[in-house]
């Protein structure tokens, strides 16, 4: 739910932030949040083993991927990004099996298979809305690599350190590496209107604070590639979302791939029946 009302703060604050500079405004909203969370319930710091991937999913998804997607967004329509940004739960599954050594059971690969078909719908149905580039398309493509990447960073450093460790540092190495966007985050903060800025706060706080730890806590739970398949239910919400606060009425097509997505997600996160248990003996 948080990360869907990312995608419509996002449309907000990025008309008055840079890509740059809102990914920055974000994480430091986010940092500051967990920091404090953290000073109060005493958390200390990640054990030396988890280090490695928390810097390599702090960099390339707090990072990159949160500045290549703002980026993204602004160069092609919605529906372009939300195809190709949707190909990451798939690239998740694939790096979960190859570098995690999951396994990818057919209820997933067939949920799956119809989330994205899903996406796909949406997307057309929102496609020729704006515009719409080869560097928009290579930055979304890049959003979703670097999405995937963190996540399978991030799975085997659960097993050694706590899941609000796990973020509240990945949070803060995120904001480390965009520091070069603080001159953008000073300028257009004192130009933006207060609702923007609102919404770049909320996006630190909630989608960010909030929504990545409780994320770590599942991911801690189960596969990599089951809980990137729970991700196929945003472009449900988004739709939802943007009839409700934006008053943009979706049509059949995109409700229809909405539906999809849900579907999708239900049949990837379902489990076989169980084995019909054996006949007792008869009795003597």
């Amino acid at each position: 739910m948080l990360w869907a009302s990312a995608f419509v703060s996002i449309r907000s604050a990025g008309s008055a932030y840079s890509p740059g500079a809102l990914a920055l405004g974000r994480l430091l909203a986010g940092a500051v949040t967990l920091g404090a969370i953290c000073l109060v319930r005493r958390v200390g710091w990640p054990p030396r083993a988890a280090w490695r991937g928390i810097a390599v999913s702090g960099v390339l998804w707090f990072g990159v991927y949160m500045v290549a997607l703002n980026w993204g967004e602004q160069q092609v329509d919605a529906g372009t990004a939300a195809l190709v940004v949707n190909i990451g739960p798939i690239l998740i599954a694939l790096l979960g099996s190859r570098l995690l050594g999951e396994a990818m059971p057919p209820r997933l690969l067939a949920g799956m298979a119809v989330s994205f078909a899903g996406a796909v719908a949406v997307g057309l149905s929102m496609s020729g809305k704006g515009g719409s580039s080869v560097l928009g398309v290579v930055l979304c493509l890049l959003a979703a690599v670097t999405y995937a990447a963190g996540v399978v960073a991030q799975k085997p450093v659960l097993g050694v350190a706590s899941p609000l460790q796990a973020t509240t540092f990945g949070c803060l190495i995120g904001a480390v590496a965009c520091l070069p966007f603080a001159g953008q985050l000073v300028h257009d903060a004192a130009d933006a209107p207060v609702s923007a800025t609102l919404n770049m706060l909320y996006l630190g706080v909630f989608p960010t604070a909030l929504a990545f730890t409780t994320w770590a806590y599942a991911l801690a739970r189960t596969t990599a590639g089951r809980m990137g398949a729970t991700t196929y239910a945003v472009p449900a919400l988004v739709v939802l979302m943007s009839w409700l606060f934006l008053g943009e009425v979706p049509g059949l097509l995109t409700l229809a791939g909405g539906l999809l997505c849900l579907a999708g997600v239900a049949v990837s996160r379902s489990r076989p029946r169980a084995a019909a248990t054996e006949p007792t003996p008869e009795r003597a």
